[in-house]
């Protein structure tokens, strides 16, 4: 298992009033998953990214990453999870702009205390695997935004992380640099890659084998794609009474939806709505219907 979240909640003190951002959250993650977590602006998914990204802990509720228990470390130890286990893939790429393709891939590798040389050749591998073998020795300025990110994401795996942790990684894409973008992802998985996406996108979030949607700080899952290996109709661990629940939204409601308003209008007229089977997906790989 990568990361086991239990009973998760974050408050956050607004003068002297504590405002709830995540309520009671309980996820696991195993190795080799692709999992996005799907929510509109101020459902808490970037609290939720930061909790799991080790950038913030919990107020209360259990957090164990790669055996450690999070509560319990310290910022030293956290800052080596970060650098060693996690991978970070974020919306604006984050490069440092007067640094090559090739000396940002190597930062994580500096911060680690490798060698000069093996930092150098472990980049080049990163950069080949992203297909940006002949941008090495280019500037940020001078790559496209699809290259951009891939130079990110070649930094996010050069130190081959227990898992990568994407923050709205097409946001700053068009549409053709971000079905590239999701491509790679999709190679890297194949590949072992562990990766958890955070989206507002439902196109973007049906790429992933499973999906979860927050909203109001609470975490909501439904019925798992058919696709994924690991499917089982039967399986009422993870689909629960909830697969026939009418309280539930439509799957259809969901293949039809273009964006998170679109979905949210769909949730708004289900009465009393606490459960959304969200992970069901388009039959045709990656696109909403």
């Amino acid at each position: 298992m990568v990361f086991e979240l239990k009973n998760i909640y974050k408050d956050y003190l607004q003068g002297k009033e504590a405002v709830h951002v995540l309520k009671d959250i309980s996820i696991s993650v195993d190795d080799g998953e692709y999992v996005a977590i799907m929510g509109p602006s101020g459902s808490g998914k970037s609290t939720l990214m930061n909790i799991i990204g080790c950038l913030d802990k919990q107020t209360k509720g259990t957090f164990f990453f790669d055996g450690a228990d999070i509560m319990s470390c310290s910022d030293k130890q956290l800052s080596s999870i970060r650098n060693k286990k996690i991978g970070f893939v974020f919306q604006n790429f984050n490069l440092l702009p007067r640094q090559s393709a090739l000396e940002n891939v190597e930062l994580p590798l500096l911060y680690a205390g490798v060698p000069k040389k093996q930092r150098h050749e472990l980049a080049k591998q990163a950069l080949k695997k992203v297909g940006l073998e002949d941008r090495m020795m280019f500037k940020p300025t001078q790559l496209s935004g699809g290259q951009k990110q891939r130079v990110a994401i070649a930094r996010a795996i050069v130190n081959k992380p227990k898992l990568l942790l994407a923050d709205e990684p097409t946001g700053a894409l068009d549409t053709k640099s971000g079905d590239q973008v999701m491509e790679l992802f999709k190679e890297l998985n194949d590949d072992g890659v562990t990766i958890v996406m955070i989206t507002h996108e439902p196109e973007i979030a049906n790429c992933a084998k499973r999906v979860m949607y927050i909203r109001d700080g609470e975490l909501h899952k439904g019925a798992f794609d058919s696709r994924n290996p690991n499917f089982n109709e039967n399986d009422t661990d993870e689909v629960s009474d909830n697969a026939n629940n009418s309280n539930d939204i439509e799957i259809s409601e969901i293949r039809k939806a273009q964006s998170v308003e679109e979905l949210m209008e769909s949730y708004r007229k289900n009465k009393n709505t606490p459960n959304i089977s969200f992970a069901d997906k388009g039959e045709e790989g990656g696109k909403t219907k």
